[in-house]
């Protein structure tokens, strides 16, 4: 059986695999508010391309949740309930990824194959891909021996430590540098030079979260090299932990905003829409990455624990 340190870092990595996908499609549907083609589409794919980046924000608030999780709540070290917490989150993240990418596919073969034809398609992504991530994988587990799960804590060095809280830095950095491309070409296109002055300045801020963003979560590395000459102290870890969790709230914001922006480029003329889908936007993420682990970590404190086993794997 796979040691729980091992087990923690595959189940980051394949929640690096996921946000990979969804960076890929967020970035083409902040995008595709601002191309000439935009405005060819029927009302339905309009509005429906905005349900879309919806789900797929919603996938990503999931699959980011095990880093603010693991930091706020576990300390860095590793525990079956990181674990299990990150294994549900990428499970349960799968289902809006698939809806978002079925949408997305529609949309786009909707001037090619019509409305019949895009939804048709759209369908039959959903149906693919939901019956390879959950069908086909429930019935091989099915299979499969049950498996006891303890409360089983690792006995983490700060090796280990350290190289998941890199992990966990470049789990939200392509999310974050795909925001970022998408920000700054956006501000080419002559749709953007058409929004009202205040949607603008609000892209604007947005950009220079962005740019926080980055700024944060490429900082462990350069307090590496330049600060602890490449070696691994639980002082560093300390470091890298605050930089990757100060990170996320730029993001959120900036994510939360351009969500306001493209709402406006959807819906011209609206006041109060675009605020309430941005304060909306910002709820979910800040309240996923933030108030669901400080809970957490809340209510572990104020109740006794049992001493926790040490894996001697």
């Amino acid at each position: 059986m796979a040691e729980l340190s091992s087990k923690v870092q595959n189940a980051l990595d394949e929640a690096r695999i996921l946000v990979l996908g969804l960076q890929v499609l967020i970035g083409f549907d902040l995008r595709a508010f601002f191309e000439p083609g935009f405005e060819e589409l029927p009302g339905w794919a309009r509005a429906s391309k905005l349900a879309t980046l919806v789900t797929l924000l919603l996938a990503l608030a999931l699959v980011v949740l095990p880093s603010p999780w693991h930091r706020l709540v576990e300390a860095g070290e590793d525990t079956e309930g990181i674990h299990r917490l990150t294994m549900r989150a990428v499970s349960l993240a799968l289902l809006p990824f698939a809806l978002g990418l079925s949408g997305d596919v529609a949309i786009g073969l909707q001037p090619v194959a019509g409305a019949l034809g895009a939804v048709l398609a759209g369908a039959a992504v959903a149906l693919v891909a939901v019956g390879t991530w959950y069908a086909a994988t429930g019935v091989a587990r099915r299979r499969r021996p049950p498996r006891e799960e303890g409360t089983e804590v690792s006995d983490s060095s700060v090796e280990k430590k350290i190289r998941h809280v890199l992990t966990e830095a470049r789990m939200v950095l392509p999310g974050a540098q795909a925001l970022l491309g998408f920000q700054l070409a956006v501000m080419m296109t002559r749709a953007f030079r058409e929004l009202p002055r205040e949607a603008q300045w609000a892209h604007v801020g947005a950009v220079g979260f962005g740019v926080l963003t980055i700024v944060l979560l490429v900082a462990p590395a350069a307090w590496h090299r330049i600060v602890e000459r490449g070696e691994e102290t639980e002082a560093f870890h300390r470091v890298a932990t605050r930089f990757v969790v100060a990170a996320i709230l730029p993001l959120a914001v900036a994510l939360a905003v351009d969500l306001g922006v493209v709402t406006v480029r959807l819906v011209p003329g609206s006041q109060g829409l675009p605020v309430a889908v941005a304060g909306a936007t910002f709820a979910l993420l800040a309240g996923t990455w933030f108030a669901l682990p400080l809970a957490a970590r809340a209510l572990r404190r104020g109740r006794p624990r049992a001493a926790p086993q040490v894996s001697d794997r």
